[in-house]
């Protein structure tokens, strides 16, 4: 499957025919028409927030249908039919309380991918934003055919609940922080699957009365960060099974961006020990392709931003140290280290890149730079002076006094760029591989000195040199208030009258 672009919008009428082509491969095994274009017309005329579509490589494949509703007015034993006025729609109101699903599905090719799951997220969001008081929706239950004549849909229902039964709709629901709220008699009679049951099913907004301005908006970001313990791996198989194990226990979190740490993959080095050192490293980079692929498809699977900290790649016959983005919609960016370190130089023959530049994501602005580079101020302050919100730092230290030089400057970039700086690194030993026998780390992620931030300047850090996962979260709003009321406002201070900065002959 080829995932070049995910993108989350609003459905348009002109999405019809491709809408179609989805609806109908999803509704193959149901007792139920899809919707015509009449209705589909009607509904973004009426309600155009409420409609919500997912589209891989621009194609729509998911979509979730919403009304408004006074909820009051239909009370909890309702049908489909009454609630939305036998599908005329004509129950919606602006005036009402309770954000109402009518639909949801995802064409049976994408299923796997938590595309459904994004849907209900936004959902979710829309909900915030129009000071809603809940998502309510009748939910099918269509494994219930099979245990009809053994269980009571209420007995299946705690069954599925307590995970001892598995249904495709409820069990995702259930995991989606909704509750049911009462069993539906009679809801859609022709759902024959549900012998004509369903779960009235509701999501509670804990921020009704506070209005959320925009639509999915990101204030406070988590992020989480691998410290990555060095082990043999035999092939690229068990070292990508490590990496998605790592990429699910953060997602769990629902963390919105995971760092792994630069050269994470080396432990594949050693079945080239018996070549030299420049020459290991660029079998090495042979790898970096099919890693990149296993990557971008993590991101989109578990719905989190990655950096994949540092991989070895070979660009017009020359070797460099690259650290690439995977956004979780699917698109992907890269940057390359600009200052290799004189070993890396000498054992490997490494170059350095020629730009730096900050990654827009869905999580706002972010940078990269890898290891070594942190330690010269003018390239985070290229980053800062465009707005960057977020520094992720990999790198890879094999003493205490490389880690503390990494460390230490990446504090000071934090203070002196007024953002935050997330750095992650390898912890182990690799006694088996030539010039990558030890690794030590503890990684953190670090804050602005000023009110609003902790006094140590530290959000949170790992136990050092033991390998495990740190989940942190910033506030992007208390930077603003610190560009603007902070104590001291370096960015704003600098007298660029007298100073400032040269990148490839142009003043930043």
């Amino acid at each position: 499957m080829d995932l070049q672009s995910i993108e989350m919008r609003n459905l348009e009428v002109q999405d019809y025919q491709e809408l179609k082509k989805s609806m109908k491969s999803a509704y193959m095994d149901m007792d139920e028409d899809y919707w015509d274009a009449n209705s589909i017309r009607r509904l973004i005329r009426i309600f155009p927030e409420g409609q919500i579509c997912v589209t891989v490589n621009n194609a729509v494949v998911g979509c979730a249908l919403a009304i408004i509703v006074d909820y009051n007015k239909y009370g909890d034993t309702h049908t489909y039919k009454q609630i939305t006025g036998d599908s005329t729609f004509k129950t919606h109101t602006d005036k009402g309380d309770v954000l109402y699903g009518i639909d949801i599905f995802i064409h049976p090719k994408y299923r796997g991918l938590r595309l459904a799951r994004r849907l209900y997220e936004a959902r979710k969001a829309l909900c915030e934003k129009l000071n809603l008081k809940s998502i309510i929706a009748g939910g099918r239950i269509p494994n219930y055919q099979k245990f009809q004549h053994e269980l009571t849909p209420k007995e299946y229902i705690d069954k599925v609940k307590y995970k001892e039964i598995y249904d495709p709709t409820l069990s995702f629901q259930l995991a989606n922080d909704f509750h049911v709220r009462k069993i539906l008699r009679n809801y859609l009679p022709e759902d024959s699957r549900s012998k004509g049951f369903a779960t009235l099913i509701e999501w509670n907004n804990v921020y009704y009365e506070e209005i959320s301005k925009v639509i999915n908006s990101k204030t406070v970001v988590r992020i989480g960060l691998v410290q990555w313990q060095m082990r043999p791996y035999n092939n690229i198989s068990e070292l990508m099974k490590q990496a998605e194990y790592f990429v699910d226990a953060v997602s769990d979190y629902q963390s919105d961006f995971v760092l792994f740490p630069e050269l994470f993959n080396a432990p594949l080095m050693a079945d080239f020990n018996h070549l030299d050192a420049a020459k290991a490293m660029r079998e090495l980079a042979k790898f970096t392709q099919p890693i990149i692929a296993a990557f971008s498809k993590l991101a989109v699977s578990y719905n989190v931003n990655i950096i994949a900290g540092s991989l070895p790649t070979i660009f017009e016959d020359s070797l460099y140290n690259v650290s690439y983005l995977f956004r979780r919609n699917g698109s992907m960016e890269e940057t390359y280290k600009i200052h290799p370190t004189p070993s890396e130089i000498s054992s490997w023959g490494m170059r350095g890149g020629d730009e730096v530049k900050v990654f827009d994501t869905d999580a706002g602005k972010i940078g990269i730079l890898i290891c070594y580079d942190v330690e010269f101020p003018e390239l985070s302050r290229i980053l800062a002076v465009q707005d960057m919100q977020i520094l992720f730092v990999p790198f890879l230290t094999d003493t205490q006094n490389g880690y503390n030089r990494v460390k230490f400057c990446a504090q000071a970039r934090a203070v002196e760029n007024e953002c935050y700086v997330a750095i992650a690194g390898c912890v182990g030993n690799l006694p088996n591989v030539n010039n990558m026998e030890l690794a030590y780390a503890q990684s953190a992620v670090f804050t602005p000195s000023d009110f609003g931030f902790p006094t140590t300047c530290i959000q949170s850090e790992a136990t050092p040199n033991t390998e495990m996962i740190v989940i942190a979260d910033v506030d992007l709003s208390t930077l603003e208030e610190l560009h603007e009321y902070g104590s001291v406002q370096n960015l704003k201070d600098r007298r660029t009258d007298l100073y400032n900065i040269t990148f490839n002959g142009k003043k930043i």
